[in-house]
């Protein structure tokens, strides 16, 4: 079947539908966005939308593709906007015209999330000035190049917008909206559903707690592939 096309404004809002627009760009890192949808799109009335510039496969950091439903042109106005990371999302939050779907969808969403990096999309939207956010361990300090305040927190919650740390952080993020969303019931439903018990074998899924050694060339790796995409897309929304 063919992704539908038709404008919004002629596809009418069932209001006991949950809209969740998921944006993506290439290389979106896949959990960030499979790990949320695998959640959200549990929520009772969940209708979710993959949005990207066209109607291209869009290419994951782990080899394989996500066909969009939606162009950013024709994206029905979201109930929730997820926004998730990777090396992708530094290039994002320098393309005007994912800035401006993001900017537009913020208006009229009741919650605007990111996952590990997407929150540097949000930045240059300017979603996050005057705001406590998270990201990436990695990446965090330079949230404040968007007037954000890092708080090191596994998500963080800051009126309408709610930001998850890195990938795997997503899903506790999802789990928390789908509370919102229906009910802590449904929410717990869905973990158990999903046997969502992590048992991680190692000690090493925090900076805080990982090897230096581990913890030095994790974020030397992650400084090279940013690159100063951050520091230009902040000269973009702040003086």
């Amino acid at each position: 079947m063919d992704a539908d096309t038709t404008p919004d404004a002629e596809r009418g809002h069932d209001p006991a539908e949950v809209r969740i627009a998921f944006l993506l760009f290439p290389p979106v890192t896949q959990l960030d966005l499979t790990g949320p949808a695998q959640v959200l799109t549990r929520v009772p009335g969940a209708r979710a939308e993959y949005v990207a510039a066209t109607l291209d496969p869009v290419a994951t950091d782990c080899g394989f593709a996500v066909v969009p439903t939606r162009t950013l042109e024709t994206a029905a106005d979201a109930d929730v906007l997820v926004v998730p990371g990777g090396d992708g999302a530094f290039d994002a939050m320098l393309d005007p015209a994912v800035v401006a779907f993001v900017r537009r969808q913020a208006e009229r969403a009741t919650w605007v999330v990111s996952v590990c990096t997407g929150a540097f999309v949000l930045g240059a939207a300017g979603l996050l000035a005057g705001k406590r956010a998270t990201t990436h361990w990695a990446s965090a300090p330079l949230l404040e190049a968007f007037g954000a305040e890092p708080v090191p927190e596994r998500v963080v919650t800051d009126g309408s917008v709610v930001t998850a740390a890195g990938v795997s952080a997503g899903i506790d993020m999802a789990l928390w909206l789908a509370a919102e969303l229906a009910g802590q019931p449904v929410a717990e439903r869905i973990q158990l559903q999903l046997e969502y018990d992590p048992q991680p074998p190692f000690e090493a899924g925090s900076a805080l707690r990982a090897d230096a050694l581990v913890v030095t060339a994790a974020r030397a790796d992650t400084e090279a592939r940013r690159g100063a995409r951050v520091a230009q897309a902040a000269a973009a929304v702040l003086p």
